[in-house]
């Protein structure tokens, strides 16, 4: 039996995902063989890349949609727990290559950005307290900080209060240890350090034909976009981390587990200011709450970013629908997606979700005065000559059948899709995938080199590279400010 550090690990597609799980590999496996392919000729050019999202370290500080009101008037914060704790754990790994040179870029690629929710109307304040009041219970929140008083939060963000009255009704949190961070910059450095490493192949511009298992490993046929020329890599575990693109992908391999997913492509446009005087003004990323039907990526927020060193304010995003499942997909995409074993739970799951439909298709038509309608509900004095459109990332939301009701759902975040041997899994889904990635690639280990994971060998290399591994970080106060101290201090985030 071939050892598991001899074997061939093909990982398919350059972003965050196979470049967070090719240096877990390399780091538990040093002799690992790795081969990356890419469809593009450049590196985290699809959603990593630092237009394509939105940048926010997600956290859970200002990201309302993870913390809903439930029905008895308590607010559920299980989802802004589980992600609060992963984007500290994405924060260890990155420390630990820091500290260790294999993750080197020019500039920072995660800046200290201060987190904030901001709503107006009696009914949005009296919840953002509410959640504020649950929030503070848990150390991982406890510096949040809340305010109705338009002073403080002209404080805050002057520039979200100009043009205001004092007769509206307004409040806010603000997180002071809150990230901006460029997600391409991250892939491209990681990647920069598997490229430099032993056994490990970076190959771009080649196309996945076809994905077929025989006998023990698989056979990936790929064709060079530039040459046309084909040829077959073997490889004993393949990982799809191709973003939109994993659907059609996993439908090539034909395993069993494949069956009944589909999805559903949302595309999204950005307003980025294009004023210096006004960019000088805010600094912070401030969340406010989604229209009633909308998917969570269209959560409206007013967004500092620090790409590649300057500074930049977006606002949005816009949804829309695209055929396309990239960015730099075809139109074809989504129908060529659709087959037997999931027109019936695409069908069911579109039925079931008509006011996404319908808000996306009014998204779709929306003109700029209309975006800009929404804009200034956040920046009362905006000027629409400040301001112009651009086009952000595609993402496909999952779609898969319903054990329960029949037919199809709609789910959003992401999931691991593995074959019955664990020799190949895919990645499915959207937000918040690049903050929360390296947890999401420690549940792909578990699932599929469960045996390696309980080795004494294992354990210890991992505690090296995320000190809280094993522990949790939501009951455990005094690891959380030894952990985030650490990573503050690494990363460079101080306030």
């Amino acid at each position: 039996m071939i050892k598991n550090s001899e074997k061939t690990y093909l990982l398919i597609g350059a972003g965050i995902m196979s470049a967070t799980l090719g240096v877990l590999l390399k780091e538990l496996m040093p002799k690992a063989k790795i081969k990356i392919y890419e469809r593009l000729n450049s590196i985290g050019a699809e959603s990593s890349a630092a237009w394509n999202n939105a940048g926010t370290g997600h956290s859970a500080f200002c990201e309302l949609n993870y913390t809903p009101e439930l029905a008895d008037g308590s607010i559920d914060l299980s989802k802004a727990l589980k992600i609060s704790e992963q984007f500290e754990i994405s924060k260890q790994l990155w420390a630990y290559l820091k500290e260790n040179k294999l993750l080197n870029t020019k500039l920072a690629f995660i800046n200290d950005i201060d987190h904030m929710s901001f709503v107006w109307g009696e009914k949005n304040t009296s919840f953002l307290k509410k959640r504020y009041n649950a929030m503070q219970k848990y150390p991982i929140f406890e510096d949040m900080l809340f305010s109705k008083n338009p002073k403080t939060i002209t404080e805050w963000v002057p520039l979200m209060m100009k043009g205001r009255t004092n007769s509206d009704s307004i409040a806010a949190t603000r997180m002071p240890i809150g990230t901006d961070v460029n997600f391409g910059a991250i892939t491209r450095g990681m990647i920069a350090h598997l490229k430099s490493c032993d056994n490990v192949e970076v190959n771009l511009g080649y196309e996945i034909e076809t994905i077929t298992k025989k006998e023990e490993q698989w056979n990936i046929e790929i064709e060079n976009l530039e040459t046309k020329a084909t040829s077959t890599v073997k490889a004993d575990f393949v990982f799809i981390g191709a973003g939109g693109g994993a659907i059609p992908l996993l439908e090539k391999t034909e395993i069993p587990e494949s069956k009944g997913y589909g999805g559903f492509p949302v595309s999204g446009q950005w307003l980025k200011c294009t004023n210096p005087e006004v960019m000088k003004q805010h600094e912070a990323k401030v969340y406010g709450l989604a229209d009633v039907g909308s998917p969570p990526m269209s959560v409206p927020h007013l967004d500092t970013r620090i790409m590649d060193g300057k500074k930049a304010l977006l606002f949005g995003p816009y949804a829309g629908f695209s055929t396309k499942f990239l960015k730099n997909g075809s139109y074809l995409d989504f129908p060529m997606s659709i087959e037997v074993h999931n027109i019936w739970p695409l069908i069911s799951a579109g039925w079931k979700n008509l006011p996404l439909t319908k808000y996306l298709v009014e998204q779709v038509f929306q003109s700029m005065e209309d975006r800009f309608d929404l804009l200034k509900k956040y920046y009362p004095t905006a000027n629409i000559e400040d301001w112009e459109l651009v086009e952000a990332g595609k993402r496909v939301q999952i779609i898969k059948e319903d054990a329960k009701e029949g037919g199809g759902k709609l789910q959003f975040g992401t999931e691991i899709v593995t074959d019955k041997e664990k020799t190949l899994a895919a990645l499915l889904g959207a937000s918040p995938g690049a903050s929360t990635s390296v947890s999401i690639m420690l549940e792909l280990l578990d699932k599929c080199f469960a045996t390696e994971m309980k080795t004494d060998q294992w354990q210890s290399k991992l505690k090296e590279m995320i000190p809280s591994y094993g522990e949790s970080l939501i009951e455990n106060g005094t690891l959380l400010k030894t952990v985030r101290n650490r990573t503050t201090k690494v990363l460079k985030l101080e306030e």
